[in-house]
């Protein structure tokens, strides 16, 4: 069965070029069609393969396509690695994919047939690449669909390209995680140039022949990528920006695909990455950084989905926490929990934005739950979800990684209780003012508020019930559950941490975790559903509502600067001293033709002077070269 694997990928490249190259001559209906059919396919093989796995108990078979690269010194296959993690990967990308792509054919139903073939076209190739990265047997075929996904996400969040503003925000994805994208270049030519190969078996099986520094080197280059791709300090910034795409892609990128590729790289590399203990304490200081920096940001957001675009920001956070302290089933835990209630709440948002007749400042909201019941109740649902209340399915993996915390520095469980509170705090927040107290916005508006599509909230409901169910297949053993998930990817994991706590302080630990979760529900609830936040924000929450002036600072000390040199090296370096150089010597060119040319005025008396003269310049010369000589003879 592990030949069944290229047809994973295979089906949404064949949706990509389908719809991609005929959009102009399909119905919007048969776009749709093709497109989600594509990604189902992919999600029933991936289904088979990861049934394959489990019963097994170990890898498939790694069959290469293809010799991809083949010098005297490496030779590196196009082959496919399914496995215990990637093939969980498969069904959180192809199954929350599908309901995403399912969602679409509703939300998107304005544009015309050949944008929408586009649209479909792009998220086809999305899916594509973030398959190709998850299925990769080594680091070149993982670096090919990581390069595909930060190209698939500049086209999607620039899709309505004639607005310069989405644009400059596709722009700054792109060019923010080419940096982060050079450290996971570098990484892989270290390990060339140290172990001359980069799949998956070869370098895990010769570890001991790379120095602590080489390790320390390669992990820190690997995190620098990941950084980029999964919007950690300071390379965070374009992730919130990314919502200027579609609120479907949106909730593509937040919740199924690319943010997640960072963790799942990191994972993968769980065996380099526990042999050095500076990249560590690297990634969870980061990763403590960014969950709560993004979660102080997100308590005075007015956009919709800008509230959660810095909660996808902090929850990253969360999941680098975990492989940091090596809690590594832990982060592939809140991976598989996040893409669900983030993707239902996504693509609740993009249900209350489509029936706001695309408003998203939640100011002008209010009391939406009485118009729009599916949507409220499954929205809801995320909420408590991603606030970790159990029993939903946040709570489960957010407190395995704040355990695992715990043991590794009590500081590092404080900090990350409080960023916690503030999710829960900031999200009931968002659910109060959206869809509690009163409708603030135009009568128009509330004239027209009605509850989307079966093909909107079917996404909501499956999602929903999977944001509660899902935290069940890792139950820890305090508990009473057996933690399937950590059994299931114990192959792959197999240098895990884990922490040996004792029962009455991880009973005490969730205690702390959940009463503080709780107690800022009420207050949130309480506070926003009678008096939302409608003033414009001052003093402090002007602050952060401004995002603590990083784009600013940014801009200040890097964007500008690097306009100015830029600038220097165009008006000064290139036009005054390059193009001066160049356009000088065509000018003298030009000058010396037009004054020679006079020279020849065709009189006959003219030329016989010239030519007398001449005679006695040659004259003048060669005595002058007599003398000369003579003299030096005589003094030497």
């Amino acid at each position: 069965m592990s030949k069944l694997v290229y047809l994973v990928p295979l089906f949404p490249l064949l949706g990509f070029l389908i719809n991609g190259l005929f959009r102009k001559s399909l119905s919007k209906g048969l776009i749709g069609v093709i497109g989600s059919g594509a990604i189902l396919a992919s999600f029933i093989v991936s289904l088979v393969l990861f049934f394959d796995v489990k019963s097994a108990g170990a890898a498939l078979p790694v069959e290469p396509l293809f010799t991809f690269i083949n010098t005297a010194s490496f030779k590196i296959d196009f082959a496919f690695q399914v496995d215990q993690l990637s093939s969980l990967f498969l069904l959180i990308i192809t199954g929350v994919g599908f309901l995403i792509h399912l969602y679409s054919t509703a939300y998107m139903h304005e544009e015309t047939e050949a944008h929408f073939g586009r649209y479909f076209a792009y998220l086809n190739l999305f899916v594509f690449s973030m398959l190709l990265l998850v299925l990769g047997a080594n680091y070149v075929i993982m670096f090919i669909g990581w390069e595909g996904v930060g190209l698939c996400s500049y086209l999607l969040i620039g899709y309505w390209f004639k607005n310069s503003e989405y644009n400059y925000a596709a722009t700054k994805a792109f060019v923010m995680n080419r940096i982060g994208d050079l450290g996971f270049l570098l990484a892989i030519f270290w390990l060339l140039s140290k172990l001359g190969a980069v799949s998956f078996v070869e370098v895990f099986t010769h570890l001991d022949k790379l120095t602590p520094g080489d390790i320390t080197a390669i992990t820190v280059l690997l995190f620098v990528g990941a950084m980029g791709k999964s919007a950690q300090i300071p390379l965070y910034t374009w992730l919130p920006d990314a919502m200027a795409g579609p609120t479907p892609v949106s909730a593509l990128i937040h919740a199924a695909t690319m943010v997640t590729a960072g963790i799942y790289m990191v994972a993968r590399s769980n065996a380099l990455y526990s042999l050095s203990e500076v990249a560590q304490h690297l990634v969870t200081i980061i990763g403590l950084a960014t969950a709560l920096f993004s979660a102080t940001i997100a308590l005075r957001q007015n956009d919709i989905k800008k509230v959660l675009a810095y909660s996808t920001v902090s929850q990253l956070g969360y999941m680098f926490i975990g492989l940091g302290v090596g809690a590594y089933t832990g982060a592939v835990f809140h991976v598989m929990t996040h893409a669900f209630f983030k993707a239902l709440l996504f693509l609740g948002a993009g249900s209350v934005i489509h029936a706001m007749h695309h408003e998203q400042d939640i100011r002008k909201m209010g009391g939406l739950r009485k118009y729009l019941p599916t949507t409220h109740w499954t929205f809801l649902a995320g909420c408590i979800a991603i606030a970790g209340i159990p029993p939903l399915s946040g709570f489960f993996s957010k407190d395995e990684i704040l355990a695992a915390a715990y043991a590794k520095n009590p500081v590092y469980w404080g900090l990350g209780v409080a960023g916690a509170a503030l999710t829960a705090f900031y999200m009931f927040r968002l659910y109060a003012t959206t869809f509690l107290g009163n409708f603030r916005g135009t009568h128009e508006q509330e004239h027209h508020l009605h509850e989307s599509p079966a093909a909107m909230t079917w996404p909501l409901i499956i999602l929903a019930v999977l944001s509660i169910i899902a935290g069940f297949v890792g139950v820890p053993e305090v508990l009473g559950g057996g933690h399937m998930l950590r059994s299931f990817l114990a192959p792959v994991l197999v240098t895990e941490h884990h922490p040996e706590i004792e029962h009455s302080t991880e009973y005490m630990l969730m205690g702390v975790s959940v009463a503080l979760a709780a107690i800022a529900i009420i207050i949130a609830i309480n506070k926003f559903s009678k008096k939302p936040q409608l003033e414009e924000p001052a003093g402090f929450g002007k602050v952060l509502a401004d995002k603590w002036y990083v784009d600013e600072l940014y801009d200040a000390i890097i964007v500008k600067p690097l306009n100015a040199f830029a600038g220097f090296l165009k008006n000064v370096v290139e036009k005054s001293g390059i193009d001066g150089i160049v356009n000088g010597v065509g000018r003298f060119v030009q000058y010396s033709a037009r004054q020679l040319r006079l020279l020849q005025s065709g009189q006959v008396g003219s030329y016989i002077l010239f030519m007398v003269l001449s005679m006695v310049v040659f004259f003048l010369v060669y005595w002058n070269q007599a003398m000369i000589t003579h003299f030096f003879q005589k003094i030497f």
